[in-house]
C-alpha cells in the first residue's frame, strides 16, 4: 500500500517514478553529426523554454553535454582529416592560401 502524502511530502514510490520518468535515453555512439546537432539543438530550446522539473532538466542537460560530445567528436575527427589531406598536399597548405 502506498504511503499517504503527510505534511506536504510526497510518497517515496512517487518520488522513485519522477526520477525514472526524468532519465533520457543514453546517446548512440553512431550518431551522425547532423542527427546529434539537431537533438541538440532541441534540447537546447526544451531548457530555454522551461516547465520542467528539475530532474527533467538535470536529464536533458546531461543528454545534452553527451551530444555535444558527439558533435565535438565528429568535428575533430574532421579537422583531422583536413589536416592531413593539407599535409599530403605537395604545396602544403599554402596552396590554398595563395589563390588570388
Amino acid at each position: 500500500m502506498a504511503k499517504a502524502k503527510t505534511d506536504g511530502v510526497v510518497d517515496e514510490g512517487r518520488d522513485a517514478a519522477a526520477g525514472a520518468s526524468a532519465q533520457v535515453a543514453p546517446v548512440d555512439s553512431t550518431l551522425g553529426y547532423e542527427q546529434a546537432r539537431d537533438e541538440l539543438i532541441e534540447v537546447v530550446r526544451s531548457l530555454e523554454a522551461g516547465g520542467t522539473t528539475l530532474e527533467e532538466s538535470l536529464a536533458l542537460w546531461e543528454r545534452g553535454e553527451a551530444l555535444a560530445k558527439v558533435c565535438r567528436r565528429w568535428l575533430d575527427g574532421a579537422r583531422a582529416r583536413l589536416d592531413a589531406a593539407l599535409a599530403e598536399s605537395p604545396d602544403g597548405a599554402e596552396a590554398g592560401a595563395e589563390r588570388p
